[in-house]
């Protein structure tokens, strides 16, 4: 037994990182590994707008032809909730030292249970923009409102909600921004659009990211924030 115990001790230290992969089993830390792996191999330019959240994001692999020019990474995972990107802030806001933040998260969150209310998705939210705001004063934050899909669509009424909140709590805060994609993503009779959609009617095809593209854009920087 002793043996065995010494043995396991020598691989430890032999390959940290392993350690700390069997030590982790929080959702989604492959994806993370991932992300560290990659910038391993290539670097990130300095300074870059940082785009994370759910899967809304992370399927958009064409962000960066999207906004050519502006210096976009994107770090968004999984089919994450609010929580998730506060637990891997360390691991996929901060290290980058982004010049501007893009946040889209809270569609999962809804989506999870009916318990999670709007006022749920909210505190949440607050919670992540106050853990951002510690490290960084000034970085200008976007929150992109919750997307209405049609295979959501019961959920638009929490959606509303919970965008209104943190629009209000934006409009008191300085350094940021409400992106509203929810109303141009409805039809004249305020439904959901679903030749935006893809087959699962909740993941966007070339027309909706076409539609984020065009109300994000007026939005991003392309100089460097003076300070953090």
């Amino acid at each position: 037994m002793q043996k065995i115990i010494l043995r396991l001790a020598f691989l430890f230290l032999l390959f940290p990182a392993a350690a700390g992969s069997f030590a982790q089993d929080h959702a989604f830390h492959d994806e993370i590994m991932a992300f560290k792996a990659q910038d391993s191999i290539t670097p990130p330019a300095a300074a870059p707008i940082l785009f994370t959240g759910s899967s809304s994001f992370r399927i958009w692999k064409e962000v960066q032809a999207a906004f050519p020019g502006y210096g976009i990474i994107n770090r968004g995972f999984g089919g994450s909730i609010i929580t998730d990107v506060t637990f891997y802030a360390e691991d996929v806001i901060f290290p980058y030292k982004p010049r501007q933040i893009v946040l889209y998260c809270g569609d999962n969150d809804l989506a999870a249970s009916d318990t999670v209310t709007a006022e749920v998705v909210f505190s949440r939210f607050k919670e992540l923009f106050s853990l951002i705001r510690g490290r960084m004063e000034k970085v200008p934050i976007l929150y992109v409102a919750i997307k209405p899909s049609p295979s959501r669509e019961r959920l638009m009424p929490r959606i509303v909600e919970a965008n209104r909140l943190i629009a209000d709590f934006l409009r008191g805060q300085s350094h940021v921004a409400f992106v509203d994609i929810y109303h141009p993503m409805l039809t004249p009779d305020g439904r959901p659009r679903p030749e935006l959609f893809q087959e699962d009617m909740l993941h966007m095809n070339a027309k909706g990211y076409a539609i984020w593209r065009k109300v994000i854009r007026p939005y991003l920087k392309k100089h460097r924030a003076t300070s953090y």
